[in-house]
């Protein structure tokens, strides 16, 4: 066995066994490529080199920015607004409250951009308004957990910006609008699936459609709209960077909370920055961990010798696509979403382009199937926060949200073979 070899079995199967160890992540991915420097005589010095190099990036500003307006505004008292508006759009419909819980996450989803804050905000106000109408408990918590993946396709995403920044050479404003339709695809699958099992079990339908109603919700939420305007329209259309925008919305998520939705006070703000601080300190940690894992990678030639490996196995497209969409899958139920983008994209980019796939649209895969391995366990984040939120054993409603994973795969499909679902709107503004 060549050193090359040797050093890759250390870098991956040390890291492979403490994931499933349940080590901290961080930690993981760093002890494995301490391990794997040492393997191959490296010093130690370039670690943190490395560490810095891979957060000295301009545009990675724009995560934290993101997150900041995210927790500001899902504490500002934006999510009831959002619910009433959803619920004036679709809550006639049977399983009427289903609906909703999908519509306002892909609402909610555009301003927060983290599918464990849709589910902690929307969950705690949504789960129990569908129990005391008569719907299922592991039912209101399977719709709850399953549309919170919407926020992470719909723009602002930070996990889109942390892709691009990985990727290199990948347009964040592009990504963005990218992310609309497969967003609006997914919420389309979830209630066609929500319905069918309205209609089966009997669940009860809201009040009829007025677009007068409508009108008055869209009118008090468009002040929360308007933040995702402000971002989205500013990056494609080369006002600003995407960075700058982050910075732009937080002032903005800030003004609105505070002096316009009144949903919080400046006791509130400090707290919610608070929280904050603590996010930031996990992801940016991460991202630093895996430019020094991912520089092993690339000195012990992984991407090249895995695209050889799957392409090895077959040379069609489709399967292809659909191994790497199963890869994906099975890491998003061992690992966290920012891990696996920042570790699998230099791997399995490389094989989606010589499929045929666009950057773009493998980004907009990479991100759902993650979304997917949040809602499985042994991992699923934001499937323990369901879990918590409606009280109900996680078996339980791993078994009510079955059908759920059939509509969310489905969507998975269409957008892996279907490319103008993610490029089209990008061509179509010319952000592409």
């Amino acid at each position: 066995m060549d050193g090359e070899t040797l050093s890759t079995i250390i870098l991956l199967g040390s890291f492979l066994i403490m994931i499933l160890l349940r080590f901290p992540i961080a930690y993981a991915v760093g002890i494995s490529t301490i391990l794997c420097m040492i393997s191959m005589g490296q010093n130690l010095v370039t670690l943190p080199q490395q560490m810095v190099k891979g957060v000295w990036s301009f545009s990675l500003m724009a995560v934290p920015f993101f997150i900041t307006m995210g927790v500001l505004m899902g504490s500002g008292g934006i999510s009831e607004k959002l619910i009433a508006l959803a619920n004036s759009l679709v809550g006639w419909m049977r399983g009427g409250l289903a609906q909703v819980n999908i519509v306002a996450s892909y609402f909610f989803g555009g301003i927060s951009g983290s599918a464990a804050a849709d589910t902690a905000s929307l969950g705690s106000i949504l789960i129990p308004m569908m129990v005391d109408e008569g719907y299922d408990t592991d039912f209101s918590t399977a719709v709850t957990i399953t549309s919170s993946c919407e926020g992470l396709l719909v723009p602002p995403s930070h996990n889109m910006v942390i892709y691009a920044t990985t990727a290199g050479g990948v347009s964040v404003g592009a990504l963005f609008m990218a992310g609309y339709l497969p967003g609006a695809l997914l919420a389309i699958s979830l209630m066609v699936g929500s319905y069918i099992l309205s209609v089966k079990r009997h669940y009860p339908k809201g009040e009829r459609f007025s677009i007068v109603t409508f009108c008055k919700q869209l009118w008090k939420s468009i002040w929360a709209l308007l933040a995702v305007l402000i971002v989205v329209v500013g990056v494609v259309g080369g006002v600003f960077t995407a960075t700058e925008s982050a910075a732009i919305a937080v002032i903005y998520s800030l003004f609105v909370s505070v002096f316009i939705y009144k949903g919080m006070n400046w006791k509130g703000v400090w707290k919610s920055l608070d929280s904050c601080i603590g996010t930031l300190g996990i992801v940016l940690i991460l991202i630093a961990m895996s430019a020094a894992f991912g520089n092993c990678l690339t000195l012990l030639h992984v991407p090249a010798k895995a695209a050889a490996l799957i392409t090895s196995i077959s040379s069609s497209p489709v399967v292809i696509i659909l191994l790497l969409n199963l890869i994906l899958l099975v890491l998003g139920m061992i690992m966290d979403m920012a891990p696996i983008i920042l570790i699998a994209t230099p791997i399995l980019l490389p094989v989606a382009v010589s499929a045929g796939l666009h950057p773009i649209q493998f980004g907009i895969m990479m991100v759902l199937n993650c979304g997917i391995g949040l809602l499985t366990p042994p991992v699923g984040a934001v499937l323990f926060i369901g879990s918590a939120v409606a009280k109900r054993p996680m078996e339980k409603v791993v078994r009510a949200t079955l059908p759920f994973y059939l509509c969310m795969i489905a969507a998975l499909l269409l957008i892996s073979f279907i490319p103008q679902i993610s490029l089209w709107l990008p061509q179509l503004t010319g952000a592409l």
